[in-house]
């Protein structure tokens, strides 16, 4: 695949994209225009192709689905949230929790070193936990891989949660622009999501926070959206192009270097994320118990995967999105505080 062009790569990608979307989409999978580019850049990365989405690109796409993500964002939902808020701080804490013990056991009966493992099987923002993986001495290419292995099988089994527990009403591509909407009124909140999204995408990067290039644009756009200052829309063709933006930069990223690196301790990974997928699920349960919160809201709220592609899935299977965004943004800050002290712990103790 590295052989050829990168214009013949791009369109290779495009067309194994959509064969895989068509595919997923007639088995009405949540999410099928995330998870068919997802697998297409998998299948690419591992061929040896070299094309990568540009790091403005990821930031844009982010940055859109915070906008889109804001568009269902209510008072009454905020107010529920504040409400219930020693409830989530609690699963917050079960979680990270979880991923400590998923972390010790994968360095006490594994072969992974100790802040290797810590760092790979923390349950907050990919791209946050391998920059601050490097910082603090872990191996970057196993903690890489062992985060985006885990967001692969997150995003498809939270898909076919999502497909089970909502049968033949699954939602395949949500579209946040209602089709009634006039042209020039559609326009209008194009052209405001799009100011929202440059603005709140610079700004979350440029104050270096953690999924800034999303959260900034989700707060802003929430914040006007629930005062009636703006009407964002993303209509769908809008939507599907930053899905697979999103899914190609999660899929490329699985390079045949990484695999061959990571390839002897794949059985140990799998068997923690799938470890950490089923505490989690536990804490989910703890939830609906809790706040009497649906099956579905609760499982995508809990999910140990990334912050955007969860957040895709919630949108379109119709969970209470706003719950859902703010347990996991919540989890991925205290993640990223609590995150060196354990992995010193856990390389220290296991």
């Amino acid at each position: 695949m590295g052989r050829i062009r990168p214009p013949g790569q791009w369109a290779a990608m495009s067309l194994l994209s959509l064969l895989l979307f068509a595919l997923l989409q007639g088995a009405a999978l949540p999410a099928a225009a995330l998870l068919g580019p997802m697998v297409a850049g998998i299948l690419m990365g591992v061929g040896g192709a070299t094309v990568r989405i540009p790091r403005a690109g990821f930031v844009a796409a982010q940055a859109l689905i915070g906008c889109s993500v804001a568009h269902a964002v209510t008072g009454s939902i905020l107010v529920s949230v504040g409400e219930n808020w020693p409830s989530m701080v609690a699963v917050v804490l079960i979680t990270v929790l979880a991923s400590g013990l998923v972390g010790w056991m994968l360095v006490r009966f594994g072969s992974l070193p100790g802040s290797t493992a810590a760092w790979g099987s923390s349950p907050g923002g990919a791209a946050a936990m391998v920059a601050m993986a490097e910082e603090f001495g872990a191996d970057p290419r196993l903690v890489a891989f062992m985060q985006y292995f885990r967001v692969v099988l997150v995003v498809v089994s939270a898909s076919m949660v999502s497909r089970v527990l909502l049968g033949d009403h699954a939602a395949l591509l949500p579209a946040v622009a209602p089709a009634a909407v006039p042209l020039q009124q559609q326009a209008a909140g194009v052209a405001a999501t799009l100011a929202v999204a440059a603005l709140g995408g610079w700004a979350g990067v440029r104050l270096r926070i953690p999924a800034g290039g999303m959260l900034v644009p989700m707060i802003l756009g929430a914040a006007l959206h629930v005062a009636g200052l703006a009407e964002l829309t993303v209509p769908p063709w809008l939507l599907a192009l930053v899905y697979a933006t999103l899914g190609w930069c999660i899929g490329l990223r699985f390079t045949r270097e990484v695999v061959r690196h990571a390839v002897r301790a794949v059985p140990q990974m799998l068997a923690g994320t799938l470890a950490l997928i089923a505490l989690c699920g536990g804490s989910a349960w703890v939830l609906t118990r809790m706040l009497g919160t649906d099956a579905l809201t609760a499982y995508l709220a809990t999910s140990p995967g990334g912050l955007d592609s969860v957040a895709i899935i919630a949108v379109g299977s119709g969970a209470n999105v706003s719950f859902v965004l703010a347990l996991q943004t919540l989890r991925l800050f205290v993640v990223i505080l609590t995150g060196p002290p354990v992995a010193r712990l856990i390389a220290r103790y296991a």
